[in-house]
């Protein structure tokens, strides 16, 4: 006999049918008749030696896993794709130049710093990195991050005054520079080495951790502090800048309390780039199809605001504060302070896993979008090597920046020789013409940054759509934006996160159960309370959670189980010695000896149960029977009352079960036996072989429970429980 047949129907518009016919099986006799285990007959020290060797093969793949740009340059297409990319590389560095020098202002370092930021790590991604649309460089949330932890441990005051010429002067803003500088360079480097470490152990997981919602609450956040950060520069006052908790705060009393000290140019020439940025930002989404190339609206800025700087004398006639001396070339490398470490390592990981999360979430974007993949191990190392090495060449962390990967892309870009090229245009902005943009207005730097977060703002339109379709989703998307906006980016992250591990802590210790029936003719099983067509069979309840038991649910677990099934053994036992009590009281005031046939009526049926003489301890109490022996030994009658409970038979339905811990397993063995008690029998359905393989473990196949008690369908055990209640008493106690 075919134990399974599927039967094509002879019309191509019928159902196709569905014919199992087998045994009903469970674990007992699955482990003794159908499945065998296969024979592992490789050992430890073979499986060890094979991690470790050595082929060609083997070399190539790691070579080409390591450095992808082996993978493609050999086949690079030239005449297909070297127009398209030199065009999105020149787009790109175009852009890349701007938001170098504004988002070293976030990271509290000179502007040339943020030119380095876009020339190093751009270059080494190319060779490193596995997508082909992303724009490396400098990012507003990591440079605010980093400038944050810069000004922490090196704020405005707390450098030691210097005497000079036998007087007191305080220290040069210079001087104050190079300390964050320093700051700067060894969280970077701090950065890169977490990155690669976590990329050579496979930890690209680790961006799992921050949901969607958490990272589109926290990048909101950050535009916030972005913003409130460049109102100083925007209207030309001059502030403390703040860290820690309530820095916002803090940053918008000190902007206000000087409001009346306000540079009028500085804000007039801020406002008009700002308006005239945001217009070509609309004008280039709206006919983004129709233009070849976008509108280049930060680099347009910034020459002329540059321009209106130099021929008007704005610094020196109306104080408009500038970017000051960029110096013409590259410095030489330099090793790190590493002596700051130790404070800065909590700053690290914070910086490192954001850094990796938006890079990754990125890439994987653009190669969803474009039919090829990214490898986010591969990513990590690349980071972290992009950060690592360039830190020696006085950089700061960096990371994918979306406004940048658009242009790159949307300018035809097909490969990271784009990126390459966009590095190599800042390049020679460094080497050749840097000191052209020293008239520039930090004002108009300001304006870039900020219409450059429009799209971080949109993200508020989460709010009505978290709140239709997820609450927990949008009390993550709040606790991470308000978190972040109060106990600033590093505290707020770490906040956020935490809020997240709680809501999964929350899910799994309340899990949603029903009861479940069957649907006729079917074998399928579903919630009796949300479908109508499905009913439970008489004297069995099927549980359902979708969870698994665990300690820190086992306990909700069984107290929804006697909740939902509505037999608590407890009560039920508590039930009978009370009427065992008032049995035995009422035999001791009457002198015969008395049959009595009790009807008992339940919610849904009358039952009936009669007399039935037994022999002396040939049985023991069924469900809902009460013994009486009397002292008279010429004497001896059963006595019936109401049954305990209608119910004979629960399944626990595991078919949701992904793991169970030792509490959880003593809290199901316990109320197996408590059932048991009460003659209501427990069996299991539906557990995958990982989770029984725990149970093998955890020794919870020992005494009264067996592997017969569990069943790999929720039909088996319930064609079991019916087989089993439907035999005679002495039967069913024989076996």
């Amino acid at each position: 006999m075919e134990p399974q047949q599927a039967s094509a129907p002879e019309d191509a518009g019928s159902q196709l049918m569905l014919r199992v016919e087998r045994p009903v099986y469970d674990e007992g006799l699955l482990r003794t008749r159908l499945l065998h285990r296969k024979e592992n007959s490789t050992t430890f020290r073979q499986r060890l030696a094979g991690k470790f060797r050595c082929s060609p093969a083997r070399a190539k793949a790691v070579a080409l896993s390591f450095l992808p740009i082996l993978t493609w340059l050999p086949s690079y297409p030239v005449k297909q794709y070297l127009f398209s990319d030199v065009i999105s590389g020149l787009s790109t560095g175009v852009v890349q130049l701007p938001q170098g020098l504004a988002y070293a202002l976030l990271a509290a370092v000179p502007p040339v710093y943020g030119l380095y930021s876009s020339f190093y790590p751009v270059f080494l991604y190319t060779f490193f990195g596995t997508s082909r649309h992303v724009s490396m460089g400098t990012f507003a949330v990591i440079s605010l991050m980093i400038g944050g932890v810069a000004v922490r441990e090196a704020p405005e005051g707390s450098l030691p005054v210097l005497p000079t010429n036998g007087s007191n002067s305080s220290v040069t803003s210079g001087s104050l520079d190079d300390r964050r500088v320093q700051v700067a360079v060894v969280l970077t480097t701090m950065v890169g080495v977490i990155q690669f470490v976590f990329g050579l152990l496979r930890f690209g997981f680790v961006a799992i951790y921050l949901t969607e919602p958490l990272v589109r609450g926290f990048t909101t956040a950050a535009a916030m502090h972005v913003v409130i950060s460049q109102l100083k520069y925007l209207l030309g006052v001059k502030t403390q800048r703040f860290s820690g908790p309530l820095s916002a705060v803090y940053s918008v009393v000190a902007v206000f309390s000087q409001i009346q000290q306000t540079n009028v140019p500085c804000l007039l020439l801020g406002l008009v780039s700002t308006v005239f940025l945001y217009g070509i930002k609309v004008i280039n989404e709206r006919f983004k199809k129709k233009l070849p190339v976008p509108i280049p609206g930060e680099i347009i800025v910034v020459i002329v605001s540059t321009g209106v700087s130099y021929g008007l004398s704005l610094s020196e006639i109306h104080k408009v504060q500038t970017v000051g001396k960029i110096p013409t070339g590259l410095r030489a490398p330099a090793v790190p302070d590493f002596s700051l470490i130790p404070n800065l390592i909590p700053d690290a990981f914070a910086v490192a896993i954001v850094g990796f999360s938006m890079s990754i979430s990125l890439a994987k974007t653009f190669a969803l979008k474009h039919g090829y993949s990214v490898d986010g191990n591969q990513e990590l190392i690349a980071l972290g090597f992009c950060n690592f090495i360039s830190s020696f060449f006085h950089t700061f962390a960096i990371t994918s920046s979306m406004s940048r990967s658009l242009v790159q892309e949307s300018t035809g870009g097909k490969t990271q020789i784009a990126g390459l090229l966009a590095s190599l245009v800042v390049l020679l902005v460094v080497l050749a013409i840097g000191f052209v943009f020293q008239p520039l207005p930090q004002t108009a730097l300001a304006a870039i940054i900020i219409v450059n977060l429009v799209g971080m703002f949109k993200q508020f339109r989460d709010i009505p759509s978290l709140w239709r379709t997820s609450k927990i989703e949008l009390a993550i998307w709040l606790v991470s934006f308000v978190a972040s906006v109060l106990l600033g980016l590093d505290y707020g992250l770490l906040a956020a996160v935490a809020f997240a591990i709680v809501t999964v802590i929350y899910r799994t210790q309340s899990p949603k159960s029903s009861i479940l029936g069957h649907v006729t003719n079917t074998g399928l099983y579903y919630d009796v309370e949300e479908y109508e067509e499905a009913s439970e069979y008489e004297g069995i309840k099927i549980f359902h959670s979708n969870s698994s038991v665990y300690f820190a649910n086992s306990d909700l677990y069984v107290n929804k189980l006697k909740e939902k099934t509505g037999v608590n053994a407890e009560k039920l036992l508590a039930a009978q010695k009370a009427r065992r009590k008032q049995k035995a009281k009422e035999n001791k005031e009457q002198n015969s000896p008395i049959k009595i046939c009790v009807k008992y009526k339940d919610e849904t049926e009358n039952v009936t149960h009669e007399v039935v003489p037994q022999s002396h301890g040939a049985q023991g109490l069924r469900n809902g029977e009460l013994e009486d022996k009397r002292s008279d030994s010429t004497s001896e009658e059963a006595v019936f009352l109401e049954p305990l409970s209608s119910v004979h038979s629960i399944i626990l339905d595991w078919t949701n079960a992904s793991f169970i811990d030792s509490v959880g397993a003593k809290a199901i063995k316990q109320v197996i036996k408590e059932y048991a008690v009460v003659d209501v029998r427990v069996v299991i359905a539906g557990c995958n072989r990982s989770v029984l393989a725990e149970l093998d473990a955890l020794q919870f196949f020992t005494g009264e429970i067996s592997t017969d008690m569990v069943f790999p369908t929720v039909h088996d055990a319930v064609l079991h429980c019916q087989h089993f209640n439907s035999r005679p008493p002495a039967a069913s106690d024989e076996a």
